[in-house]
């Protein structure tokens, strides 16, 4: 059973269906909170809506994934013990605290974002839940406003202090293309990844990220260290977006070998972006490739959040045929790699993956196919 029948079995009419879609970062990892670019896509893994009115005074929603319920008054939002249920209550918390008041409604949802691979399955309920209210009840929102939304409803219920490249590239996604987005000013644009010839294949490590948000916050710190030591000596440094590797480079000793390269590392790999798109625009994908594996060593090498298994998988993928390039994605010290990849090579990859790599529970680890996709819409 789909989440359209489910739907009516529960509530006995017709929704209207809805679809967001999970992503990926090709390049730009840890750029965000330093006001850099990142480069995400939105994936072919989706989480569906099936939503329509109702006029008993609930919002009544039921996760089919989970085979739970959950029910509260519609004149009654706050956080509840239900950690699902919040993500879809923080949501309608965001219109009320804008002025306006969203009706009962019923809500089935459900998709195959995998948890845990670093794809944002939660980025993309709030988007598709951001945006489906919008379009149900006519608020007339643009999408930049639904994704801020969806980004307060992650900070407020879910507790999670995120930057805003999830939510934005499950709502600006588009078929065939990355998203060049400037974490400073929200300014984006579309760069072709023609993916009639290649596939982008994740392996999950089966790591979790245990280590990730102490180093995460150290790495802010350091990050903000090196900005506080250029700005004495330049006008206008705000952070590592306005700083160039010859700043850095005349005042290392200030700085000293860590922070230096950190910083190096966030001013690098922006640079990178900014070429890997520029191969874009050309077509030259094998260009675009290097700079992703350019992007694993300044991570592994100078910001190391990289762990053994991440790059043990890039290892294997440096050395597998119609491999152009491959990194880790996301925080660090565990999730997946990202790889691009040649269609008629995928298969002899994942192969290769599950004879070389086990997980360190000691299984085949989880590999995922995507396709770039189409952000949050109508079905």
């Amino acid at each position: 059973m789909g989440i359209q029948q489910k739907f009516v079995e529960l509530f006995g009419s017709e929704p209207v269906m809805f679809e967001a879609p999970g992503r990926v970062n090709l390049i730009g990892e840890h750029t965000d909170y330093n006001e850099g670019f990142v480069l995400p896509a939105a994936v072919d893994k989706a989480i569906k809506f099936a939503i329509k009115p109702n006029s008993v005074g609930k919002y009544r929603f039921y996760a089919f994934d989970l085979n739970e319920s959950f029910e509260t008054a519609d004149n009654q939002i706050h956080k509840s013990n239900t950690a699902w249920a919040n993500y879809l209550l923080g949501v309608i918390a965001q219109f009320e605290k804008d002025g306006n008041m969203v009706p009962a409604f019923d809500c089935v949802f459900g998709g195959n974002v995998p948890l845990g691979a670093g794809m944002s399955s939660s980025a993309a309920i709030e988007v598709g839940m951001a945006f489906a209210i919008d379009v149900t009840f006519g608020f007339g929102y643009n999408r930049l406003q639904l994704v801020k939304f969806a980004q307060e409803a992650e900070h407020e219920y879910a507790g999670v202090n995120c930057g805003i490249m999830d939510q934005f590239a499950s709502m600006f996604g588009k078929a065939g293309h990355v998203i060049k987005l400037d974490c400073r000013s929200l300014e984006y644009r579309h760069f072709p990844l023609d993916m009639s010839k290649y596939m982008l294949v994740l392996v999950n490590t089966g790591v979790k990220h245990s280590l990730a948000s102490s180093e995460y916050n150290k790495r802010r710190d350091e990050c903000e260290t090196g900005v506080s030591v250029i700005a004495k000596h330049y006008a206008n440094i705000k952070s590592l977006r306005d700083v160039t590797l010859d700043m850095l480079n005349d005042h290392k000793a200030e700085m000293g070998d860590v922070v230096y390269k950190r910083c190096s590392y966030i001013v690098e790999e922006n640079a990178r972006l900014e070429a890997g798109c520029e191969a874009l625009s050309r077509g030259n994908f094998e260009e675009f490739g290097r700079c992703m594996f350019g992007s694993h060593a300044g991570l592994r090498d100078k910001y190391e959040v990289s762990c053994s298994e991440l790059d043990t998988l890039v290892e294997i993928a440096s050395k597998s045929a119609g491999v152009l390039g491959s990194r880790m994605m996301g925080g660090g010290f565990g999730g997946c790699t990202i790889t691009l990849i040649n269609k008629k090579n995928v298969a002899e990859f994942e192969a290769t993956v599950r004879s070389q790599y086990q997980t360190p529970d000691g299984k085949q680890p989880d590999i995922f196919e995507v396709v770039i996709a189409d952000g949050a819409h109508l079905i």
